[in-house]
């Protein structure tokens, strides 16, 4: 059963959360503090969070930002703020999507089903999956979720991370922005190809030894991105 915090400072929001929730089938816990909801997320196993921006202690982007630093988790933010900019603000912290209110609560579990879908197909829970994969003085460990450089750990955000994984498990094939966009965040997320790039640039920052002059991650003119591997 996947366990689902919900971290929101409206009781009938977030009880409406809870009941459509576990008439699905899920296990959920509530809080509606910051501080408190950072160390639920640290401190436990949780599957997805469901993250208000708005919490009186601690605002969802303090919050996406100081777990997303220790946990690989799906966060889904559930805001009244709609404006553009707190969204790009949100997902460039880490948060994998983003719904307003009000919203219809058949459409968010559908997003939370969605999410931990993919979650689970993108950390390969297949019986096939490689342990290690090698690209020259890169090391990626799909399994524990971890990737080295040179021997030294670097930090890769959820996102971050299953780009970059799915790219070095399909070595030497040009991949289009769309392509990427469509099996990294699906048809349903809130956001464009554009993303693709963005991710890219910040995978380049920590794998790259001269990011201005990539060449693990190549981009094909015209066509797209693709991971070089001998």
């Amino acid at each position: 059963m996947s366990r689902i915090l919900i971290v929101e400072d409206d009781r009938e929001i977030a009880m409406l959360e809870r009941d459509y929730l576990e008439i699905e089938g899920f296990e959920t816990v509530l809080i509606s503090d910051g501080e408190e909801a950072v160390s639920a997320a640290l401190g436990e196993r949780y599957d997805l969070l469901l993250l208000d921006l708005m919490l009186p202690g601690c605002d969802g982007y303090e919050i996406c930002r100081r777990i997303r630093a220790k946990v690989d988790v799906p966060i889904l933010m559930v805001t009244a703020r709609t404006e553009s900019v707190d969204k790009i603000r949100g997902l460039g912290l880490g948060a994998d999507d983003y719904i307003a209110k009000p919203f219809d609560p058949a459409e968010l579990v559908a997003r939370v089903k969605a999410h931990l879908n993919r979650y689970a197909r993108l950390t390969g829970g297949g019986r096939g999956e490689a342990q290690r994969i090698v690209v020259g003085d890169l090391e990626i460990l799909p399994r524990s979720w971890k990737v080295f450089k040179a021997g030294r750990e670097l930090k890769l955000p959820n996102r971050e991370f299953t780009l970059l994984k799915y790219l070095a498990e399909n070595a030497n094939i040009v991949f289009s922005k769309e392509q990427l966009f469509e099996t990294i965040w699906g048809y349903d997320y809130m956001g464009d190809s554009a993303t693709v790039t963005v991710h890219i640039g910040r995978i380049r920052e920590k794998i790259e030894d001269d990011p201005a002059h990539p060449k693990i991650i190549e981009t094909v003119w015209g066509a797209g991105y693709r991971l070089n591997k001998p």
